[in-house]
């Protein structure tokens, strides 16, 4: 029998949920609080299904009756109402931009204001651009886990799986900004952990035989390139800090009285600054390289314009034309040839080394005991490498 507006404004509760039907699968929920929502019944596809539509008396009877009329249409022409209902809130969403692509315009913004490296900014803006492209227009808060395994399956499918790994971070910390601000409910990429292939891990190549490492270097001293190119990679070898901090050294973050080249912190990888002792080996290649570029902000200053450093491929591609391979060595693996003889010569404390090579205590605890630089032992360890070097390439 169908309801009343009567009916419905007497209707009591209990100590359990109870249904008072109306008609054609429309009734009211009436709970132990006193609320009563309005709830359709039906079948779609052999499968039993419930639509609400409100709770009254926000929502009237006529009302109510109006939009199971609406919802028995839909079923009549093939359509399921609960997912158009769905779709409608989410074009409503995407209308009022709560969208993926807005938190990751956000998230870029927070990361540029935290003062990430150029490097990393970039490989974010990077990473987000592959995300958006099928992300972008969808309301982040109807984003599911299988949504993003199929934009991240994308990039496995081409081979890519570090950066497949490193595109579900990302795209993990922009959910965690949505959920920050209430868009988003919870982080669809913490269920694919263990989705993706783990990718093989491949060390930058690089020569720690001594013997070698001194053909190496006699190979640089007879480049026939740009002599800053030669220049930068001679004192790559000598400073084994990373190629591009080296590329983005400046004049004024070299001090000749004091022979200490100062790293800020924005150029640094682990955002902390970093000072290296520069030995009188290093000081001659400066003086040398001043003549050439020392009008200018950077030591290393791209051909094209002096406004910028030499690019991340500029000391690689030396390397290349001059016949040793990636599988050899690269700029970066100066770093390892550092640390690996420093190391085996057992002449020097292993926190000296790595406090050269600007590595952060991972030890928490420790690193809150250990904050010193260990800085006179970092300068006779920056003398002997000098040396060193010296005796391979004359060897």
């Amino acid at each position: 029998m169908p309801l009343t507006d009567t009916q419905i404004r007497n209707l009591g509760a209990r100590n359990r949920p109870y249904k008072v039907s109306d008609m054609e699968g429309l009734f009211l929920l009436v709970k132990p609080t006193g609320s009563r929502l309005w709830q359709m019944k039906y079948r779609f596809e052999g499968k039993e299904k419930l639509l609400s539509f409100g709770a009254y008396p926000s929502v009237s009877l006529a009302s109510a009756r109006r939009l199971r009329d609406q919802a028995r249409a839909l079923l009549a022409s093939g359509e399921d109402p609960s997912a158009v209902k769905k779709e409608q809130k989410r074009k409503l969403r995407e209308a009022n931009g709560d969208t993926f692509a807005k938190f990751a315009d956000a998230y870029i913004v927070k990361a540029r204001k935290e003062n990430k490296a150029p490097a990393t900014m970039s490989k974010t803006v990077w990473l987000l651009g592959l995300a958006n492209a099928d992300l972008g227009n969808i309301p982040i808060s109807d984003i599911t886990s299988p949504v993003v395994l199929a934009c991240l399956r994308k990039v496995e499918a081409k081979g890519n799986y570090e950066t497949a790994k490193r595109l579900r971070a990302i795209i993990g910390a922009v959910f965690r900004l949505a959920i920050a601000t209430g868009a988003a409910e919870i982080d669809p990429t913490y269920a694919l952990r263990d989705a993706l292939i783990t990718p093989t891990v491949k060390h930058r190549a690089a020569i720690t035989d001594p013997a070698t490492l001194g053909g190496l270097l006699r190979a640089i001293d007879g480049f026939h390139g740009q002599t800053t190119t030669k220049i930068a990679l001679q004192f790559l070898a000598l400073v084994a800090q990373r190629p591009g901090e080296v590329r983005s050294a400046k004049w004024e973050h070299i001090d000749f009285a004091n022979a200490v080249w100062s790293i800020p912190a924005e150029q640094m990888k682990m955002r902390r600054p970093h000072k290296v002792p520069l030995p009188p080996q290093a000081l001659a290649l400066l003086d040398e390289l001043r003549r050439l570029t020392g009008n200018g902000v950077y030591l290393f200053p791209s051909l094209r314009t002096h406004l910028r450093p030499i690019s991340e491929n500029t000391l690689n591609g030396a390397l290349r034309r001059m016949g040793i391979s990636g599988d050899e060595m690269t700029a970066h693996g100066f770093r390892a040839s550092f640390s690996t003889i420093a190391n085996e010569s057992g002449l020097w404390h292993p926190d000296s080394i790595e406090r050269a090579l600007a590595h952060v205590e991972s030890n928490q605890v420790r690193r809150a005991y250990d904050r010193g630089q260990h800085w006179e032992e970092r300068l006779r360890l920056a003398d002997w490498w000098a040396g060193f070097l010296g005796e391979l390439r004359a060897t």
